[in-house]
């Protein structure tokens, strides 16, 4: 491999939140989603195939609603048939879920996938930006990143949750992250772990690193610049920062 100079490296590394920084969708979302409905006397409850159908949808309010809309004869849909006020129950069982999965993120339950510290740091002392670019709630992915990585969440900026129209598979969040990082999409590289997201980052003109997670296994990935099962710890190193390359192929 040839000798890579500074200018050589992307200006910014960007990840997704749930999936790559860890897996906190079956066993930490899915999980508060149905503590949530239980709370609130919603007699329903998301099983583990049921979810991973559901994360087709990106964000967990339009989720929710997704869902809902498909058993309208049942509640708390049958009751509630304004739309302003279907609305107004999604936001309130979202905060509410979100709270719970900040609860579970605090006591350690979910702890960060392989390589994912070692990444940032390695792109920080490269000269890098790092930012995290999430569909899932703002608090949420903040907290993540403040519990998870403390050590660099004031270097870590969040974009995350309603801050763009659209969510993934748009690319409006990779849009703002660069735009807001004043830096080239071009020269991003972004690290995703579902089709929707990667589909999200190729969209906005940046690279893509896929980092496989529980739900993702079988996704359709061929659009991804590099797939690899994680990013590994050191010594162990799927994907290390000084062996990507702007511009040209990865590897």
């Amino acid at each position: 491999m040839r000798a890579l100079r500074n200018f050589d490296y992307p200006e910014a590394l960007l990840f997704d939140c749930d999936g790559v920084l860890c897996e906190t969708e079956r066993d930490g979302h899915r999980v508060t989603f149905n503590a949530t409905f239980k709370e609130f006397g919603i007699p329903h409850e998301w099983d583990v195939e049921l979810y991973g159908e559901l994360l087709k949808i990106g964000g967990g309010k339009e989720r929710m609603t997704h869902y809902f809309d498909g058993v309208p004869e049942t509640e708390p849909w049958k009751s509630t048939t304004d739309p302003a006020a279907r609305k107004e129950l999604v936001k309130k069982l979202h905060l509410r879920k979100t709270e719970m999965f900040l609860e579970l993120v605090e006591a350690g339950a979910l702890p960060l996938r392989e390589g994912v510290k070692r990444m940032v740091g390695e792109a920080l002392e490269h000269g890098a930006k790092v930012a995290v670019c999430s569909t899932s709630n703002e608090k949420a992915v903040q907290g993540i990143v403040n519990t998870m990585l403390p050590e660099y969440a004031d270097r870590m900026p969040v974009f995350a949750g309603d801050v763009v129209p659209k969510k993934k598979p748009s690319p409006d969040i990779y849009q703002l992250a660069a735009k807001t990082l004043n830096v080239n999409p071009a020269r991003c590289v972004v690290v995703e772990d579902t089709h929707i997201g990667c589909t999200a980052a190729k969209a906005a003109g940046m690279r893509c690193v896929v980092t496989k997670s529980i739900y993702s296994e079988g996704e359709d990935f061929s659009q991804a610049d590099h797939v690899v099962d994680c990013l590994g710890n050191e010594g162990d190193e799927r994907v290390k920062f000084n062996e990507l390359t702007t511009p040209g192929a990865f590897w």
